[in-house]
C-alpha cells in the first residue's frame, strides 16, 4: 500500500469534540496532536515513493501511529487497531470518527521505507527544529548528537511532556 499526500488537516470538529468529551484530562495522541502536528509534513516524505505509486492516505500519518505505537507499547495490529476504534487516536490523525482506518501492514511498510537510505536521518535532522518550533525543547549552547531517542514522563494533570 502506497502513502499519499494531503493538505495539512486539523481534526475534524466532531472527531474532536468526542475527544475532548470522552478524554478530558487528555491522552499521549492527543497530547501528541496538540502540541506536534506539524511535527512532519508530507512533503517530508515525497522521496519516499514513486510518482506512480497509488496514494492512499497522508504519509505523516503512519509515522504518528509509529510514534504512538512505541511511546504506549502496541503491537502493529494493536494499533492499527487503535487508528480504527479509538477516538484519541482518530484525533491524533485528523480522522472522521467513521474513518476506516488502516491495515496494520502499512506500518511495517512505512518502517521498511524507514531504512532506505538515509530517510530515517533525515527525519530525525528535521525532528529538533520542529520540536523548538512547537516550543517543546531549548536552545543550548551544546547539544548532544548521539541520542536517538525522545523521552517522555507524566508532566502535570497527567500530561506527557518531552523531554
Amino acid at each position: 500500500m502506497s502513502l499519499g499526500s494531503r493538505p495539512a488537516a486539523t481534526s475534524p470538529p466532531l472527531t474532536a469534540q468526542m475527544a475532548r468529551a470522552s478524554n478530558p484530562s487528555c491522552t499521549t495522541a492527543m497530547w501528541i496532536r496538540d502540541r506536534l502536528d506539524s511535527l512532519w509534513s508530507d512533503e517530508d516524505f515525497a522521496h519516499w515513493y514513486s510518482r506512480d505509486e497509488r496514494p492512499s492516505l497522508s504519509s505523516a500519518q503512519p509515522a504518528t501511529v509509529c510514534v504512538l505505537q512505541y511511546v504506549l507499547d502496541l503491537s502493529d495490529r494493536q494499533a492499527a487497531d487503535a487508528v480504527r476504534c479509538h477516538i484519541d487516536f482518530k484525533y491524533a490523525l485528523a480522522l472522521d470518527l467513521d474513518g476506516p482506518g488502516f491495515h496494520h501492514s502499512v506500518l511495517s511498510d512505512f518502517r521498511d521505507r524507514l531504512t532506505e537510505g538515509d530517510h530515517a536521518d533525515h527525519l530525525l535532522d528535521l525532528t529538533p527544529a520542529r520540536l523548538e518550533d512547537a516550543g517543546l525543547v531549548r536552545e543550548r549552547a551544546t547539544q548532544r548528537t548521539d541520542s536517538t531517542h525522545v523521552l517522555f514522563h507524566n508532566g502535570p494533570a497527567g500530561r506527557s511532556e518531552v523531554h
